[in-house]
C-alpha cells in the first residue's frame, strides 16, 4: 500500500532512539546494580540443552515476509521442538518494535522479559549495544559456529558495530535492483545511468519510502552513486562529511522525484507495496536486499516472468542478518538452543532452498561436510538470480549505522517535503 506525504509512519526507530537515551541516563541500566548480566553465564553446552528443555522461545522477526514466516513456522520450529524447545514467532512491522519492548521492560525492571529471540540487525543492533540490552559473549557456546569462518568480515561487524558475540549470524544479504526485461530492453548499468533512465522513462520507477528498510538501503547506495565512491564516505558517521556529501544526494533524488512513479507525490510504504507496483507493471524495476527470494516469486508467478537481476558497476551493498538475544530473556537458554539449531548445516540448507526462502547462508564452504557441500551446490538455480558468489564479488561496505538515521531524516525534509 502506497503512502501519501500525510500518511507516512512516524519512525519506530525515534521511539527507539528515546527510549535508549532514558535508558542510559534515567534508571539503573542492564548489567548495573539490580540488573541482568550482559554476559552468559559460563556452561556447557550440555546444561544449555538442558536448561532449554521445556522453554517456550518468543522469536520476534518482522512479519512481512511470507516465505521467512513459512520457513520458521514449518522447518525451524518443527526442528525446535526436537529439542524439547517450542519456537513461538512473534510478527513485527518493524524490528525496532522488538527493541523498544526489550527497552521499556528493562526499565520497568522486569528480568523475565517477553522477547527472547530477536532478528535483527544495523541500527536496532547498535541501539541496543548502546543501552546493553542485548545478551555477549554467548556466540562462542554454540558447537554449529564452527561452520563459520571467524575472520569473514560480513559476520564479525553489523553496519559498522563490532558482533563480539552478542548476536549469532543467520544469513547474508546483497542488495540488488531487478527489472523486467520484457519491458526493459536495454538497462542501466550504473545508478548513474539508472537515474538518467528514470528521467528518459517518466513514471516507470520508485523506491520504498525510507525509514522502510530497502528504501534506506536505496538512499545508501545513492550516496555511494553521487560521492563517488564507497570509498568516498568515511565507515562511520561524521558529522562535517555528512553536511559535505548528504546535499548533493538529496537535491539528486529531489532533482529525480517528477520522474518517478506519480511523479513523486507518494511513495509505496515498503518493499511489499513496491512489488505491488511491479507485479502490476505500474513499474519497471524493483530493489530487495533479499535477492534470492526472487527466483521463487517468479517461478510462482508473483513477479514477472522476465525479471532479472540489475548488475551494476561498482557493485551494491552486502550485510548479513543476526539473531540477538536480550539480557532480559525470560527463556535465554532456549532462545541459545534455538540460534545453534538455526546455524546448522541442515536448517542453512533448507532456509536456502529457494522454494523454502532462499536465504543465503552464513556458513563457510569449506567448513562443511562434503555432503552438505554438494547439496548447497545442487540448489536450484534461476535466471532471475545470478550466484551469490557473483552478485556478492564487488560488494560495497555497509555505512555504519549512525548514518542511517540522518540520511532518512534528510530524506523526509529535503526530498520528501520539497515537492
Amino acid at each position: 500500500m502506497p503512502s501519501s506525504r500525510r500518511h507516512l509512519r512516524v519512525p519506530t526507530l525515534l521511539t527507539g532512539a528515546v527510549l535508549v537515551t532514558s535508558a542510559c541516563s534515567g534508571a539503573a541500566g542492564p548489567g548495573a546494580t539490580g540488573g541482568p548480566s550482559t554476559t552468559a553465564p559460563d556452561r556447557s553446552w550440555d546444561e544449555v540443552l538442558a536448561e532449554a528443555d521445556g522453554q517456550t522461545v518468543d522469536l520476534w522477526m518482522y512479519g512481512g515476509d511470507q516465505l521467512g514466516n513459512a520457513y520458521v513456522d514449518d522447518v525451524l520450529a518443527p526442528a525446535a521442538a526436537g529439542l524439547g524447545v517450542t519456537l513461538r514467532r512473534v510478527p513485527v512491522t518493524d524490528t525496532a518494535d522488538a527493541l523498544n519492548r526489550v527497552l521499556s521492560e528493562l526499565q520497568a525492571g522486569t528480568d523475565d522479559g517477553s522477547v527472547d529471540l530477536v532478528w535483527v540487525n544495523g541500527e536496532n543492533f547498535a541501539s541496543g549495544r548502546q543501552a546493553d540490552a542485548w545478551l555477549c559473549g554467548w556466540t562462542d557456546q554454540l558447537p554449529s559456529m564452527a561452520y563459520v569462518d571467524p575472520e569473514d568480515p560480513l559476520l564479525t561487524s553489523d553496519f559498522g558495530t563490532p558482533v563480539d558475540g552478542c548476536e549469532a549470524p543467520w544469513h547474508k544479504a546483497q542488495f540488488v535492483l531487478a527489472y523486467d526485461s520484457a519491458a526493459v530492453t536495454d538497462p542501466p548499468s550504473s545508478m548513474t545511468e539508472l537515474f538518467a533512465w528514470v528521467e528518459a522513462n517518466p513514471g516507470r520507477f520508485t523506491y520504498p519510502a525510507p525509514p522502510d528498510f530497502t528504501g534506506s538501503a536505496f538512499l545508501r547506495q545513492a550516496l555511494y552513486a553521487v560521492a563517488g565512491g564507497p570509498d568516498e564516505v568515511p565507515a562511520e558517521f561524521d558529522q562535517a562529511a555528512f553536511d559535505e556529501l548528504a546535499p548533493e544526494l538529496f537535491d539528486r533524488l529531489a532533482a529525480l522525484a517528477p520522474s518517478l512513479w506519480r511523479a513523486g507525490d507518494t511513495y509505496p510504504q515498503d518493499l511489499a507495496a513496491l512489488e505491488e507496483l511491479y507485479a502490476g507493471d505500474q513499474v519497471d524495476v524493483t530493489m530487495t536486499y533479499g535477492p534470492a527470494t526472487l527466483a521463487q516469486q517468479v517461478a510462482s508467478g508473483a513477479l514477472p516472468a522476465g525479471t532479472r537481476v540489475l548488475p551494476l558497476e561498482g557493485g551494491t551493498l552486502g550485510n548479513a542478518s543476526f539473531l540477538a538475544v536480550p539480557v532480559n530473556a525470560a527463556d535465554q537458554a532456549g532462545a541459545l538452543a534455538v540460534a545453534d539449531l538455526a546455524l546448522t548445516p541442515e536448517q542453512q540448507l533448507a532456509k536456502a532452498d529457494p522454494a523454502v526462502w532462499g536465504q543465503y547462508p552464513v556458513l563457510a564452504p569449506d567448513r562443511l561436510p562434503g555432503d552438505v557441500a554438494a547439496a548447497f551446490a545442487a540448489l536450484p538455480s534461476s535466471e532471475a538470480v545470478p550466484p551469490f558468489e557473483e552478485l556478492s564479488r564487488d560488494a560495497d561496505p555497509e555505512l555504519g549505522a549512525g548514518w542511517v538515521g540522518p540520511l532518512e531524516d534528510g530524506w523526509r525534509s529535503d526530498v520528501l517535503g520539497a515537492g
